[in-house]
C-alpha cells in the first residue's frame, strides 16, 4: 500500500485502488487518481460521538437527552434522526427529529445508525 496518497475527505492511510479510482475503507471517499491536489478539499468531515464519519442522509441516535431551547419539549435517548446535511459551525447537523421537526444538533451527542 505504500506510494498511495491519503484521503482527501478524511486523511485516513488505508486508501486502495480500484481501476483508475483511489477509495477510502473509513469514509467511503472516492476520487480519480489523475485528479490532484484541488480535489474536494473544502469538504467537510463530521465525526460522531464514537468517531464514525457521518455523511449526509445518514440515520443517527441520539445519546443523551437534550432540552430544545425555546420550548418544553426534551429529545430523548434513543431517538432516531435523519440526518439532511452536514453544515458547518458549533451545531454541525441540520436534520429533522421524529416528533418535533427540522433542528440543528451537534454531532458529539449521536451515534451512527
Amino acid at each position: 500500500m505504500s506510494g498511495l496518497p491519503p484521503c482527501p475527505k478524511c486523511g485516513s492511510a488505508y486508501t486502495y485502488e480500484d481501476n483508475t479510482l483511489y477509495i477510502c475503507p473509513e469514509c467511503a471517499h472516492e476520487w480519480a487518481q489523475d485528479a490532484g491536489a484541488d480535489s474536494d478539499e473544502s469538504a467537510l468531515v463530521v465525526k460522531d460521538a464514537h468517531g464514525s464519519v457521518l455523511q449526509e442522509g445518514d440515520n443517527v441516535t441520539v445519546i443523551k437527552d437534550l432540552k430544545v431551547k425555546g420550548s418544553s419539549s426534551v429529545i430523548k435517548v434513543g431517538t432516531k434522526v435523519k440526518i439532511i446535511r452536514l453544515i458547518d459551525g458549533d451545531h454541525d447537523l441540520d436534520c429533522r427529529v421524529e416528533g418535533i421537526g427540522a433542528m440543528q444538533l451537534k454531532s458529539e451527542f449521536v451515534k451512527k445508525a
